[in-house]
């Protein structure tokens, strides 16, 4: 019972860090500190999509649920909601390249966005300290 809460436990991290990792820009725009942990966690999952490598978190879920006695994944409620997500039937490489393309243009464009912002804030703080002329 043990194993089998902490593959539980691992399969809700693994899809909180994928939720970081697409959308953690976001809280970077709040907590400009998070942009340190962010950008390093996107480079990671652009790297497991791109080679095609499996993530520590899976090999830890999996190496729990052997040890839990599961010959693969039961159906509990954590399971059958979550392992869709994770881990969808017919994954390709095709299909990784894609998620892969779709998490380098999420974060480019809330990075962009980000400092388009900062930019514009910016430019008018020193344009409204400028002296008439």
């Amino acid at each position: 019972m043990t194993y089998r809460l902490l593959a539980d436990s691992v399969l809700v991290l693994h899809l909180l860090f994928i939720g970081f990792v697409i959308f953690g820009g976001l809280i970077a725009h709040r907590f400009a500190w998070v942009a340190s942990i962010h950008i390093p966690a996107v480079c990671w999952g652009i790297f497991i999509e791109l080679t095609g490598k499996l993530c520590p978190l899976t090999t830890l879920e999996v190496g729990l649920r052997r040890a839990a006695g599961d010959a693969g994944y039961s159906d509990s409620f954590i399971e059958h909601y979550l392992l869709p997500i994770i881990y969808p039937t017919g994954l390709t490489r095709s299909i990784q390249f894609w998620l892969a393309g779709f998490v380098i243009l999420i974060n480019v464009a809330i990075y962009g966005w980000f400092l388009y912002r900062l930019w514009g804030s910016r430019s008018n703080a020193s344009s409204q300290d400028a002296p008439f002329k």
